[in-house]
């Protein structure tokens, strides 16, 4: 099949290498061309999110693994080798095992969670638009689906309303105890951010302030939590007033700078400000977390909070673990089957063709000669027929010599159209 799975996760890289190489939207749809144009790949996917950059794709016959990963070296200009010690690789049965696993949310910060499916399927949607699909990654990504539903149906796996989101605001908690005295600002309005809206509605915050480049998108999001919406330019007029700063935007660039933290600081006459940055790229300076009564956590940070939540979640994933297991070696068997077959299919078709081809070029020639139409049809007909069931027949007549009952079973299987019972009339 020639399928590779090859990235970088939570799990092998840290934040500065992870954000080194993760993909806009827009970056990822070139990065597709890119490697159409290039013609190393016969297919391909690229998911990116705040924990992973992956890349799914069927290789050229004549390229490897090497090609792949020097490409992904020079599309950031980096440094030959630069990202060795952080990539991972996977091939065939254990990419697609991967691909499931990732699906499925076991292989997430935290386990089971439920977005990077959806994150999943908009890197789906993204490479059938850019026609980077072909029949091998359309019904991989078909039968992942399928299998993603089977292990939220029949395990427990997400029955726990857990999330980065949910951490971050555990962790502010955790922070500051009740914090219905304290106030939140909230860098962007996407999904992270609305569930992170959310859980600190549950826990009471005093008051929410949500900050996004769009004010349209931010003020639905206010709206709907009770919030107070401004746009991202009109930070420095509101920093001072935020207790916690919450940032997931998806912007390239650092939104909140070290110089805006050291103003709004001193206006609180350095009263500790909490933040966490969920965001890859960063949201948040990391030098901001140097400043004195500044308490910055990022993604990484947030692992112990995770890990607590884990243990829940350990039975279900060994369920859901099986269920990956036997679908995708099912995959893997249909896939092989497929591949074996289709050679035949064709052969056989061409056989066909020829046949009627020669079949075609004799009437044609009959009707050349003002030969009675009529009869033409019927002489075609006939023999058009007897060429195709000849080689059958034959070889069905040797079998029943032979007494082959498993060949003459398996002709009547795909020789013999079943009859439709006919309505009563």
């Amino acid at each position: 099949m020639n399928l590779i799975t090859l990235g970088v996760n939570h799990e092998t890289a840290p934040v500065d290498i992870r954000e080194t190489v993760s993909f806009t939207a827009e970056r990822a749809q070139l990065a597709i061309s890119e490697l159409k144009r290039q013609a190393l790949v016969a297919e391909c996917i690229i998911l990116s999110t705040c924990n992973r950059t992956e890349v799914y794709c069927i290789l050229k016959e004549d390229k490897s693994q090497q090609d792949i990963q020097a490409w992904l070296h020079d599309f950031f200009e980096l440094e030959s080798n630069a990202l060795t010690p952080y990539l991972y690789m996977h091939h065939d049965l254990e990419a697609v095992k991967h691909i499931m696993r990732v699906s499925s949310g076991l292989n997430s910060l935290v386990l089971g969670e439920p977005q990077i499916f959806g994150q999943i399927k908009d890197a789906y949607n993204a490479a059938r638009k850019a026609n980077s699909l072909n029949r091998t990654l359309e019904n991989l990504f078909q039968h992942i689906f399928k299998t993603v539903k089977q292990v939220r149906t029949d395990t427990a796996i997400g029955s726990s309303p857990v999330s980065v989101a949910f951490s971050a605001v555990a962790l502010s908690k955790q922070f500051f105890g009740d914090l219905s005295k304290q106030t939140a600002l909230l860098l962007g309005a996407g999904e992270t951010i609305e569930l992170v809206a959310r859980h600190l509605t549950e826990a009471k915050i005093g008051s929410l302030t949500i900050a996004n480049r769009t004010f349209e998108r931010a003020h639905n999001l206010a709206e709907s939590v009770g919030g107070y919406a401004i746009q991202l330019d009109e930070i420095d007029n509101h920093l001072h007033e935020a207790d916690i700063i919450i940032g997931s935007t998806g912007s390239p660039h650092a939104i909140l700078k070290q110089e805006q933290v050291v103003r709004a600081l001193k206006k609180r006459k350095n009263t500790p400000m909490f933040m966490v940055d969920i965001a890859i790229p960063r949201d948040i300076e990391a030098s901001i977390g140097k400043l004195e009564n500044v308490y910055l956590y990022t993604v990484d940070d947030l692992q112990e909070i995770i890990d607590s939540n884990k243990a829940s979640r350990q039975t279900a994933a060994l369920e859901a673990e099986e269920i990956i297991e036997l679908q995708a070696n099912n995959f893997i068997a249909q896939l092989k089957a497929t591949q074996q077959v289709n050679p035949l299919i064709k052969m056989y078709r061409q056989q066909a063709m020829a046949l009627k081809k020669d079949a075609l070029d004799h009437a044609l020639h009959q009707l050349e000669q003002n030969v009675n139409p009529e009869e033409i049809i019927k002489t075609l007909a006939n023999q058009l027929t007897n060429k195709l069931i000849h080689a059958p027949t034959s070889s069905l007549h040797q079998a029943g010599i032979e007494g082959n009952k498993t060949l003459i079973e398996c002709a009547k299987n795909i020789l013999i159209t079943p009859q439709k019972n006919k309505p009563h009339r």
